[in-house]
């Protein structure tokens, strides 16, 4: 299994995934102009973070590094993207402070885009997203009653343009978001729900409460990878097992983890166990504290992750979570 990961400075590095550190790969920073598209930024700067045998870690925007990946050299992606408006990171290029929400689900597409490129023929394509309101209310003050992370100028929080950035307006991002990736030629399987039976406190008295996210499956083609024996449920009809629900009763949990938004290990599983074959390469191109490259390792059957994100923090406390390496590899591909 070849990985190449491709320069700006028109060189190529070919490496075999399975070995990563015999050939101490040593890639420069990188700088670069991505292109003139304002949604995607102006300039961007890629390193290597970690380099193991299972595991590699880039810094760097999602879009710039998968730039440098291989074509076809990835097996499946499982990632949550930073919500709109619900964290600061505080480092330049972030994503989710755009000025209106069609910019930041521009700026997604425009990464799976790339990663079109980058995700084999038989890959498979998960996105967990959340969803938020417009508030309108101006700069906030004092402390927040739902969220103690969102003391910041959220870009929400500002007037907007009507109908759709009104005060108290669900935005539906999630469902824009899926929208706009089938106009971009992406096949939607599955709008699964995430329901969240302990969620966070939600103190409202004029809606219900939200206890649910998404994670959308997409595909590239009409015939993909999927292991359904690996993720099947029982069943009390005529065969014993049955295709798991789209509904995922996930609870959120408590998380010791420096990264302010983490999803949990449990709901990264199955898109692993089903559409990440033995010996395969799950990219998460936003991929924070690192939960689903450790997933991906935990699995065994000689899986490899690649991490990607901007922030040094989140890649240093993802790279403290890896897992000692593991040399086990299996074959077994199979096509849905």
């Amino acid at each position: 299994m070849i990985m190449t990961i491709r320069g700006h400075d028109t060189h190529e590095i070919a490496r075999n995934s399975q070995d990563w550190p015999d050939r101490q790969l040593k890639m420069e920073p990188v700088s670069c102009t991505v292109d003139s598209d304002p949604r995607v930024g102006d300039c961007v700067t890629t390193q290597i973070f970690v380099e193991r045998p299972d595991v590699m870690l880039f810094q760097g925007s999602a879009r710039s590094v998968i730039a440098q990946l291989a074509d076809a050299s990835v097996d499946c992606i499982v990632t949550s993207p930073p919500y709109y408006g619900q964290r600061d990171y505080g480092v330049r290029g972030q994503l989710g402070l755009e000025d209106h929400p069609q910019q930041y689900v521009d700026k997604l597409v425009a990464t799976f885009h790339e990663a079109k490129r980058v995700l084999k023929p038989t890959g498979s394509l998960w996105v967990n997203l959340g969803d938020t309101y417009w508030s309108g209310k101006g700069k906030p003050r004092g402390d927040d009653k739902k969220q103690k992370h969102r003391r910041f100028s959220r870009p929400q929080d500002k007037a907007g343009i009507r109908p759709w950035c009104a005060p108290k307006q669900l935005l539906l991002i999630p469902h824009r978001f899926a929208i706009a990736m089938q106009d971009d030629g992406w096949i939607v399987r599955n709008d699964n729900v995430w329901y969240k039976p302990s969620p966070t406190p939600d103190p409202v008295q004029d809606r219900c409460a939200l206890a649910h996210e998404y994670v959308f499956h997409f595909v590239l083609k009409r015939r993909y990878y999927f292991n359904l024996a690996a993720v099947a449920v029982p069943s009390n009809g005529k065969r014993s097992t049955k295709p798991p629900p789209s509904v995922w009763e996930v609870a959120s949990g408590h998380s010791s983890k420096v990264h302010p938004a983490v999803f949990p290990e449990e709901l990264v599983r199955l898109p692993v166990l089903a559409t990440c074959p033995p010996n395969g390469i799950l990219l998460d191109p936003y991929c924070g504290s690192g939960t689903a490259l450790v997933v991906a390792i935990k699995c065994g059957e000689g899986r490899h992750a690649i991490g990607i994100d901007i922030s040094e923090q989140a890649l240093t406390e993802a790279r403290g979570h890896l897992p000692p390496p593991s040399n086990n590899q299996t074959k077994d591909p199979a096509l849905a």
